[in-house]
């Protein structure tokens, strides 16, 4: 049964759920009435009523204490925050940036503002004043609801030296002077709030989100209000959230895989979320939290996993998991059969970004292919395109590309924000191009090779860096790796591999020979790295994602590749 509900003028709408033809594939999910659709009346309002006392989310605090918040909750709460927004004069079409780590007043807040119609603007909690006051600027940022926690509010007080936009600054945890404590005002504020014809919904903006930026500044991708319909998909058939267990996604919610993976897509499925709020990871904490509180469903980017397998599994107690997902960068088959022996799970590997939903993906019913970003999603027409706009063949790599010339699928951005310019380079011609490479095989499976900007062009050949880190990551003492170009006099640009060695290995030359020796025999030998260089750690955004960019912008800048 679909969820049902009515509008202020008590006209009915309802959720279908996918149905699978004689062949076993999707249909899409429609919705009816979706130029109205708000996700905190339609759905979370919705279930308050429905299961007032069914979990909604089962938070555990840095200091370890439980709280299980129930839909009902989630009405009550975001209901008194909307009031309280509204007193401090935040309204329809404000931009809010939040960065609130993993509080459960996140939740609370970005319901509230999906009431108001004002625009969320998730950020990270390890940005500086220099990240703030670019964001500021670029997203005409109106309000702030922050933690209290470490040195977020004094970058942001600095960053506003510089700024004089906006209009609220609230603390979440502890009060300071100059700024509105939210835990301490809100208890003033009515737990009612009412819908009305001119509340925000369907097409309205809804959510901006920063991109990664590992080439640039950061972009801002906007999305309205029909983007958490894009993500029933994603918890439903890719997740496979069950409705009477709980979910575990790795992230903080200063990105958009929170949002994937702790929110729409699960709520929508009525399934829990399972949060804690902690301030530094470490994989056997998370393993013994699977454990205790019975995960039956997670998601981690692959650099979780990579740290999970290097661990003995077998002395955690995982029987309650029924599906494990990731997403974030392309996961290597290394890793995937290593987890797959310590669990007898296999991960489901999908593919998406800021400005999409999940758009490539292993769902259920269907086979993994080890390394294989999986079948497109039933939401998107995806196809691999050449530069000349014509459509690659089989085996064939080409960049990924979305067709939206029948209609715009939800889930997929609106544009940048403030810059027609650069959302004209990745949407037209009815197609956004999304600057990833890939190829689909015989069977229809895409196999990622990187960013457009990866690719690396040495002697006359194109090469992935994705394939050449596959093998790299067989080796039983690495556990991450980058393979970038450098500067070359003779072939233009050469080969390079930056890894990071597991735990007690030690960087010796006689490594780095073993390393050269392995990838002589397993890869051609245009593919091979010329460069090999052993590093603690590689950089990140703050999605956990490895910045390939930086690690070729650091090594082109000293001119690496000619001084060996």
């Amino acid at each position: 049964m679909g969820l049902e509900w009515k509008d202020e003028e008590g006209v009915a709408g309802k959720y279908i759920s996918s149905q699978k033809d004689e062949k076993g594939a999707l249909h899409d999910i429609k919705f009816k009435d979706t130029e109205k659709f708000n996700f905190a009346f339609d759905i979370v309002d919705v279930l308050a009523k429905k299961c007032p006392d069914k979990t909604a989310m089962l938070h555990i605090s840095k200091d370890g204490k439980e709280r299980r918040l129930t839909f009902r909750d989630m009405m009550v709460y975001s209901n008194k925050i909307a009031n309280y927004l509204q007193f401090l004069g935040i309204k329809k079409g404000d931009r809010v940036l939040l960065v609130l780590k993993r509080h459960y007043q996140f939740w609370f807040t970005i319901l509230a503002l999906h009431k108001i119609g004002a625009i969320a603007i998730p950020a990270s909690f390890l940005l500086t004043r220099k990240d703030f006051e670019y964001r500021f600027k670029a997203a005409d940022v109106n309000a702030v609801v922050v933690t209290s926690d470490g040195e977020v509010s004094k970058e942001i007080d600095k960053a506003l030296r510089n700024y004089d936009g906006m209009k609220v600054k609230i603390m979440v945890g502890a009060s300071k002077p100059g700024w509105s404590s939210l835990n301490k005002e809100i208890k003033y504020f009515s737990q009612h709030f009412n819908r009305s014809a001119a509340s925000a919904g369907g097409d309205d903006p809804m959510l901006m989100f920063f991109t990664s930026g590992t080439t640039a500044y950061p972009k801002i991708a906007m999305h309205n209000f029909k983007y958490p319909l894009g993500h029933y998909i994603t918890a439903k058939y890719w997740h496979q959230v069950d409705p009477e267990g709980i979910h575990l996604a790795i992230s903080d919610t200063g990105w958009g895989k929170a949002l994937w993976g702790k929110l729409y897509g699960q709520w929508l499925c009525e399934a829990a979320v399972f949060t804690y709020d902690y301030d530094d990871f470490y994989a056997k904490e998370i393993l013994s939290m699977m454990e205790k509180y019975k995960i039956t469903t997670f998601c981690a980017p692959p650099t979780v996993y990579r740290v999970m397998v290097h661990l003995d599994l077998s002395k955690y107690d995982l029987s309650a998991l029924q599906n494990v997902t990731t997403a974030g960068e392309a996961l290597n088959p290394e890793i995937f059969y290593k987890f797959k022996k310590a669990t007898g799970l296999n991960i489901m590997e999908g593919f998406g970004q800021t400005e999409t939903t999940l758009t490539v993906c292993n769902l259920k019913g269907t086979k993994p292919k080890p390394g294989s970003m999986g079948k497109p999603s039933p939401a998107y027409d995806i196809s691999i395109m050449r530069p000349d706009g014509t459509i690659c063949d089989v085996n064939e790599t080409g960049e990924v590309v979305v067709n939206y010339s029948k209609g715009f699928p939800n889930g997929l951005f609106m544009g940048y924000y403030l810059d027609d310019e650069k959302t004209i380079s990745v949407m037209h011609d009815g197609f956004y191009h999304t600057g990833d490479t890939a190829y689909v095989d015989n069977d229809g499976y895409l196999w990622y090779v990187g960013r457009v900007d990866d690719i690396i062009k040495s002697a006359g050949y194109r090469v992935g860096p994705f394939e050449i880190e596959n093998e790299i990551m067989k080796l039983p003492y690495v556990l991450e790796c980058a393979v970038t170009s450098v500067p070359d006099k003779i072939r233009g640009q050469a080969i390079k591999a930056t890894i990071v060695l597991t735990d007690g290995t030690e960087k010796t030359e006689e490594r780095r020979k073993d390393v050269m020796k392995f990838l002589r025999a397993n890869l051609a030998s245009y593919k091979r790295p010329k460069l090999v260089e052993f590093v603690d750690e590689l950089p990140k955004t703050t999605s956990g994602k490895v910045r390939r960019a930086e690690v070729r912008e650091n090594d082109w800048n000293k001119g690496r590749g000619n001084a060996e």
